[in-house]
């Protein structure tokens, strides 16, 4: 992921519906052999835990951004005393793709065309396309149970890199149908209406009926290439839409989804998973000092980012519970994100957060890679690791504490 973003740092996103920003990053292959150990020397104690949707599976696609951000609509309608939903992760998915390619087109193929994208697509997509049900398109046309976009992924940029060439010297009436053909033929056509509880909705009607508006969110980050207490295009190739982030002190970002949490909010959440203390089968993500020992066992943490999913399920790199971590500072942050130490790989929803046997406090996250390891689809993150790897967070502007919402 790393050497992609350096290979690729042209994606934009999309402003003020602002973004937390998701990525390319695809859920790592299930192994029935790999048995998660009983105890991982850690005892976590949930604190606070926001009410959530079910855990869903992006499986083999680089949906993240659009489970992330869906799970995250789901629960601001429930929090304002909505149902509990199931909306489509693949609507948003399919109208992105076809806006991505019109901006890939036009841009004769500067722009990024990929799977990922950021939390604020979602939004992106609720206002201008509106929102429909799991059930109106669960978007599996195509033979399988469960997503897997390998193929349709590399059909799409075929397609599109092939009218990039512009072979009849200009480019026909028919390239954007040919492409929406391809999106029909695997996720399936996009429905006019259907119906909800007895009621007939458009997917326009239907995402009025439930409140979901993008100006009712932003986007934090905090580096400092940029101004604080400004809005900014954050530089990573999955913000296609070029999507702003109010720019904030590290510290003000954590007091933001601090007191959005306190407050019944969750948020949605972009981050580097790339690490060697990010072990999602043993439902944790830390970052502990680079060294090796008593610690840490069989691997160093610069080896561990080259590795394979697979061969990252094997290694014997492990973290025998509590161990001291790095202490990030607003410089240290800004280092591991001008390097590609930091990069975009992936969305997720923090719901909480708790405590270990040694009162280190965590975020209690909510994924989108299905539900077998330790805690059923979640894991927990500790300050340290949110600190120094997050891209952005998405919250309600209601949740925004209020010194910091008197500077927007």
């Amino acid at each position: 992921m790393k050497s992609f973003i350096l290979a690729h740092i042209a994606l934009g996103m999309a402003m003020l519906p602002s973004m937390a920003f998701a990525t390319s990053r695809m859920a790592p292959e299930a192994d029935p052999d790999i048995v998660v150990p009983d105890s991982t020397g850690f005892t976590f104690t949930d604190i606070k835990v926001l009410p959530t949707t079910s855990v869903k599976d992006q499986n083999k696609s680089g949906t993240c951004w659009s489970f992330a951000a869906t799970s995250f609509v789901e629960e601001d309608v429930m929090r304002r005393g909505g149902p509990e939903l199931d909306l489509s992760e693949m609507w948003a998915v399919r109208n992105c793709y076809i806006d991505k390619a019109k901006k890939y087109i036009r841009t004769n193929g500067v722009t990024n065309f990929a799977a990922g994208g950021a939390a604020s697509d979602v939004f992106y997509v609720a206002d201008n396309y509106g929102l429909v049900p799991e059930a109106a398109y669960p978007g599996l046309n195509y033979g399988e149970d469960k997503h897997n976009h390998g193929e349709l992924d590399a059909v799409l940029k075929a397609y599109l890199d092939a009218v990039k060439k512009n072979p009849n010297k200009k480019l026909s009436t028919a390239w954007l149908p040919g492409f929406i053909g391809i999106l029909d033929a695997y996720l399936g056509p996009a429905p006019e209406s259907f119906i909800v509880d007895g009621k007939t909705y458009t997917p326009e009607s239907y995402a009025r009926q439930l409140g979901v508006k993008s100006d009712d969110f932003i986007s934090l980050t905090s580096y400092t290439h940029h101004p604080f207490y400004e809005s900014f295009v954050i530089e990573i190739p999955d913000n296609w839409t070029w999507a702003e982030s109010f720019n904030v002190p590290m510290d003000e970002m954590k007091l933001t989804v601090d007191n959005a949490l306190d407050k019944g909010y969750t948020v949605c959440w972009s981050a580097d998973v790339s690490e060697g203390g990010f072990q999602w089968k043993n439902g944790f993500a830390l970052l502990p000092e680079p060294k090796t020992g008593a610690d840490l066992e069989g691997t160093e943490l610069s080896r561990w980012v080259k590795l394979s999913d697979k061969d990252r399920e094997n290694e014997t790199f492990k973290i025998k519970g509590p161990v001291k971590e790095q202490t990030v500072t607003q410089e240290s942050r800004q280092k591991s994100f001008d390097n590609y130490q930091t990069t975009d790989d992936h969305g997720m929803v923090i719901v909480g957060y708790a405590t270990d046997q040694e009162g280190n406090k965590y975020y209690k996250v909510k994924n989108s890679w299905d539900t077998n390891q330790l805690y059923d689809g979640y894991l927990y993150v500790s300050e340290p690791y949110f600190l120094e790897k997050t891209i952005s967070v998405m919250v309600n502007k209601e949740a925004l504490p209020q010194q910091i919402a008197s500077k927007l």
